[in-house]
């Protein structure tokens, strides 16, 4: 007799640990994609914080008044186009979309001995209008006008 309550303790001793052995396959798989997302969103938001210290530090070495200029086209496209990241592109600032291709940049004046700054959109920025449309503009400074056109351009470029 005891031998049969051994046998029955012995079985459902196997029976709880066979289902708590731990994670399924397919739960054990689902945790890899995710610990990969939150890898690849970690790195992310690394390059994305390196790239606006970057920008951050070449807008602050600028002379005025494209310094100035740089701090409010910065405000602008971080605020009406937040999926872009900062970064810098042959040393000037620019926003990249989420493949890393830049959708616009700033030329400042001083960095071509220019008579004027330079805000432009390369073609991954949505500004398709007919046949012809401008992709840069000249900038001699920001006017709450020409701020409001900027901020329409951008929204419109990553729609």
């Amino acid at each position: 007799m005891s031998t049969k309550k051994d046998t029955q303790k012995s079985t459902k001793t196997t029976a709880t640990s066979k289902t708590s052995t731990g994670f399924s396959a397919e739960e054990k798989a689902a945790m890899r994609e995710r610990a990969k997302e939150l890898k690849a969103e970690e790195r992310m938001n690394k390059n994305r914080a390196e790239g606006e210290r970057a920008l951050l530090a070449v807008i602050a070495a600028l002379p005025e008044p494209d310094r100035t200029m740089g701090q409010r086209l910065h405000a602008i496209i971080t605020a009406n186009a937040p999926v872009l990241a900062p970064k810098t592109w042959y040393g000037m600032p620019a926003y990249a979309n989420q493949d890393g291709k830049v959708v616009c940049y700033f030329t400042p004046a001083s960095k071509f001995n220019s008579r004027y700054a330079t805000f432009g959109f390369n073609d991954d920025a949505h500004l398709d209008d007919g046949a012809m449309w401008p992709t840069s503009f000249a900038l001699n400074e920001l006017t709450a006008a020409t701020e409001a056109k900027i901020a329409a351009l951008v929204k419109k470029a990553v729609s």
